[in-house]
């Protein structure tokens, strides 16, 4: 006997372990959107005239997020979208997703922008991997990426970005700085309510959604998307803590959802301890930085 939807008595598609609902497919459709839609308004009003960002890679995650973003935003008279894809130059993976993105930009007909690190950096992460260096590429990557998606937004003129970080990925990065004893980036973590100077405020519209939930959406509305995995993932120190996470969330649904509710409760008090850092411009590149060189420059300086 088929189990059915707690909603309408339809066949149920799927079970929510942390709440234990069966729902049917509109109403899970329903359910993921009406959350998603719920979390925006928490951060931040979005103003007309404005420029929405969105950083998308061609996986299941960005993607889900460029349809969503423009479901809820297209309609709003001012409010312009526009897609940004960073192309680190990693083959056989980067490929195939940048389709996937050029594809849906096209199908909802929104301005899609490619940067490449080997334009903005010198380099590709496949060359920076080959040369052996003591930091890992997942570190150059996160830090290339992050100088990428901030100037090309500043170029744009992009208001907020939105990216496609979903309630794993930020049950994950609040558990690691906690682990590593990183509270001032703790206080640092998306979504951004305040604007510092030269950086780009970012909108995480999925962060409440755990992964599985955004693959049966993107199932469900047939969202094209790459599902490929980065070939360099397997060297990141994130898998430790998702390996964690997702043996608590088996035993005890809703650790996720937990997670980072308690670290949405005591965000404001992290933030009054640890107030944003008085930025300099860096003295490579422009970017802000907290320090004299910034981050990417000093990276950079490695690798050529």
């Amino acid at each position: 006997m088929s189990l059915t939807c707690s909603k309408c008595k339809k066949p149920a598609i799927t079970f929510i372990r942390y709440n234990g609902t069966h729902l049917c497919k509109n109403h899970f459709i329903d359910y993921f959107e009406r959350r998603v839609k719920k979390d925006i308004k928490k951060q931040g009003r979005t103003e007309n005239g404005s420029k929405i960002g969105v950083a998308i890679s061609g996986g299941k995650d960005s993607t889900v997020a460029l349809h969503i973003i423009n479901d809820i935003f297209s309609k709003r008279p001012n409010i312009d979208l526009i897609a940004i894809t960073i192309d680190e130059g990693i083959e056989g993976y980067r490929p195939e997703s940048v389709k996937c993105a050029i594809d849906n930009c096209k199908k909802l007909a929104i301005e899609h922008n490619i940067v490449s690190f080997e334009n903005v950096v010198g380099k590709s992460l496949d060359e920076i991997a080959s040369l052996n260096e003591d930091i890992g590429e997942c570190s150059y990557c996160g830090v290339f990426r992050r100088l990428c998606l901030n100037k090309k937004s500043k170029e744009l003129g992009v208001s907020r970005l939105v990216t496609g970080h979903n309630l794993d990925d930020m049950s994950q990065s609040i558990l690691m700085n906690f682990v590593n004893g990183d509270i001032q980036k703790l206080a640092r973590l998306g979504p951004h309510k305040k604007i510092q100077p030269g950086l780009v405020p970012r909108m995480l519209p999925l962060r409440v959604i755990p992964e599985k939930e955004v693959t049966l959406y993107a199932i469900l509305k047939n969202l094209e998307y790459h599902d490929g995995e980065c070939p360099y993932s397997t060297h990141a120190l994130r898998g430790v803590f998702r390996d964690i996470i997702d043996n608590l969330e088996y035993g005890h649904p809703g650790t996720r959802h937990s997670i980072l509710n308690s670290y949405n409760g005591i965000k404001d008090i992290l933030i009054d301890k640890y107030p944003p850092a008085k930025l300099n411009i860096c003295g490579e590149c422009g970017e802000p930085t907290s320090q004299i060189i910034c981050k990417a420059c000093s990276f950079k300086e490695k690798i050529l």
